[in-house]
């Protein structure tokens, strides 16, 4: 008696997310993985999250599907970042629904089955400073932003420049919410090699609101 495909694919991976690669090395015995494919779609055995990559059917999963991971998987190289990153870290209390990252590519929203991703484009030098790879389970490791580099990139794709630094404070107090007990936690040194590489007005003066912020609190 012949496995059927969904349960080859299942037995060769512990992951919830695969590839097109990987699929056709499951299934390369069959004359045509591609229509295997097609058929493993069609029958929601498989998830198509955009095109090359798949996840298990709800019926066919072992564990949760890490949308961290999948966003890093959509578009890259990326990193979860700005509202979604922040919430991650507690920074803000609304919950956030769509999954937030930067790339060093041009911007891109991925409306999936699974959820809707978007990809703020950053620069090269900007990327790699304030990004960590992050253990969400045994399972699944993710780059994400810190807190500081979360908050950076999300007063870097604001549509406007801010002006000043009581104007970027009120910024982060009043409109973004965020706890004056938390910003002042936020590593000031790790701001600052932020602010140089992405050398942007947002950025320096949330640097300098932080710093105020800290000030303030000691005297």
């Amino acid at each position: 008696m012949s496995i059927e495909p969904v349960f080859l694919l299942r037995d060769k991976t512990y992951q919830e997310e695969i590839d097109y690669n990987f699929v056709k090395y499951a299934l390369n015995h069959y004359a045509s993985p591609r229509n295997v494919l097609t058929k493993l779609l069609e029958n929601g055995q498989l998830i198509r999250v955009k095109k090359g990559l798949y996840t298990f059917g709800s019926r066919y999963r072992k564990r949760l599907i890490s949308l961290e991971v999948l966003a890093n998987l959509i578009y890259g190289p990326s990193y979860v970042s700005r509202e979604y990153a922040l919430q991650y870290h507690g920074m803000i209390p609304e919950a956030v629904y769509e999954i937030t990252s930067m790339s060093i590519k041009r911007y891109k929203q991925f409306d999936t089955p699974l959820g809707s991703f978007s990809y703020q484009p950053i620069n090269k030098n900007g990327f790699s400073v304030g990004v960590n790879l992050i253990r969400l389970s045994n399972y699944h490791s993710v780059l994400m932003a810190s807190p500081e580099k979360a908050l950076a990139d999300y007063v870097y794709t604001r549509e406007d420049r801010l002006k000043s630094v009581d104007e970027m404070t009120r910024v982060l107090l009043e409109d973004y919410r965020i706890d004056e007990e938390k910003l002042i936690q936020l590593d000031r040194k790790l701001l600052e090699k932020i602010s140089i590489q992405y050398n942007h007005v947002n950025i320096k003066l949330l640097e300098l609101a932080v710093s105020d912020l800290k000030y303030a609190r000691i005297n």
